[in-house]
């Protein structure tokens, strides 16, 4: 009797962060989508990021990343990213394959690096967004063996992101205590940007993914922020401030396209211009996602 009154108060003290889970950024399950599908959806981002570090540590040596002031086992572990992706590959590929189903190839990129800095700043977008998409896309898949594959690398991505965040750029290794799961189209927007062409054969093999309309966010949390997006503002816009798992901040866009960024944002966060005040979905979101890169300090204060 004990253990079950026990159970029953544990359950009960759980039950408000279900329903928080529940009352985040709306990922719905589309019954049409396949299990190869969502794994070529992942292989698309691994391509990508094996790609990004293939071509970013040809570009740059380590004497490159020692002359512009990082330690020389930074170069080495980038390398062993770089490994960790260009395996992902392999995995992804060989599995797909091995089903049965056509595997994507990589397609053509390109990436606004210009120096050591911009290198390393795109990088941890690039592992953030992988990390948020293989949450995200967790929901979509059906077999159990395939859901535990792509946990196991979204660990891997995580530690990824909290080790370039930690270790190059010396801000948080975190963000809040929960990681922000964005639907397919969301983040297909976001790799799109670095995408150039695809061979024909990809998009058979993937989901239907369409981008959303670009925009962009200047401003800090409990600042007025500057939105741009081509979508019209008719006055009855909103921005959805994504964050974690729990109900996403709305906030009215004013008619000069201003924003007001709530007080309580930090690390990597994704706004979406929406024509709903409460609910966010491919059938609501107008444009975006922009991100917010918020630093914040050990005492928890933006930087």
């Amino acid at each position: 009797m004990k253990f079950t009154i026990q159970l029953a108060s544990a359950l009960a003290a759980v039950a408000p962060l279900v329903q928080l889970a529940k009352a985040g950024p709306v990922l719905k399950r589309d019954t049409n989508i396949t299990d190869p599908q969502v794994l070529n959806y992942a292989l698309t981002l691994e391509h990508l990021e094996a790609a990004f570090y293939k071509e970013g540590l040809s570009n740059f040596s380590a004497a490159d990343f020692a002359a512009a002031g990082y330690p020389d086992w930074i170069y080495g572990r980038l390398g062993q990213i770089r490994d960790h992706e260009a395996t992902h590959v392999q995995f992804l590929t060989t599995a797909l394959q091995t089903a049965g189903a056509q595997a994507v190839n990589a397609c053509t990129y390109n990436f606004p690096v210009s120096d050591i800095k911009s290198f390393v700043s795109l990088a941890a977008t690039l592992e953030s967004v992988g990390s948020t998409a293989y949450t995200g896309g967790a929901a979509f898949i059906s077999n159990k063996d395939y859901l535990t594959a792509a946990a196991s690398i979204l660990t891997v991505e995580g530690r990824h992101t909290a080790w370039i965040n930690s270790a190059i750029l010396h801000g948080a290794a975190w963000d809040t205590a929960f990681q922000t799961p964005l639907g397919l189209n969301a983040v297909y927007t976001l790799a799109a940007q670095f995408i150039t062409s695809c061979p024909d054969g990809n998009a058979a093999s993937l989901p239907t993914l369409t981008p959303y309309p670009s925009l962009t966010l200047e401003g800090k949390p409990g600042s007025t922020g500057t939105l741009t997006f081509s979508a019209q503002n008719n006055g009855s816009l909103f921005v959805a401030f994504a964050s974690g798992i729990g109900a996403p901040a709305f906030q009215p866009i004013h008619n000069d396209s201003k924003v007001d960024i709530p007080s309580d944002l930090r690390g990597y966060v994704f706004a979406f211009v929406t024509s709903s005040n409460g609910t966010l979905d491919d059938s609501t979101t107008v444009a975006g996602p922009a991100i917010l890169d918020v630093g914040f300090d050990a005492s928890g204060n933006v930087v």
